[in-house]
């Protein structure tokens, strides 16, 4: 079961979050916590790349997407190493950000 978010919730977010878009005719849901929509798969999505493509990551969100999905269980990489590697990423993506999205 899914919830409309109401006028008020969408008037907060697009202050909170400004980067959202902000046609009305576009909908968000707010999910019951049963279910929502944003983890279902997209059609024919088989590996990782399909979902990074289709979610339309940067190659830092890339890179700590597949870290946290090979998470310890790479023979080149154990759970510190990739731990260490999404913090990395993260926070490239975080400068990024501060810097670029003003």
């Amino acid at each position: 079961m899914e919830n409309k978010v109401t006028e008020e919730e969408w008037a907060r977010l697009k202050e909170e979050h400004p980067a959202i878009v902000t046609d009305l005719s576009l909908k968000l849901s707010v999910s019951d916590g049963s279910t929502a929509s944003y983890y279902e798969l997209p059609n024919n999505a088989t590996e990782l790349q399909h979902l990074i493509s289709y979610k339309n990551m940067n190659a830092q969100m890339g890179e700590i997407f597949r870290s946290c999905y090979r998470y310890g269980s790479a023979s080149h990489s154990d759970q510190l190493r990739d731990a260490k590697k999404i913090k990395f990423y993260i926070d490239a993506e975080i400068e990024r950000l501060q810097t670029w999205s003003k």
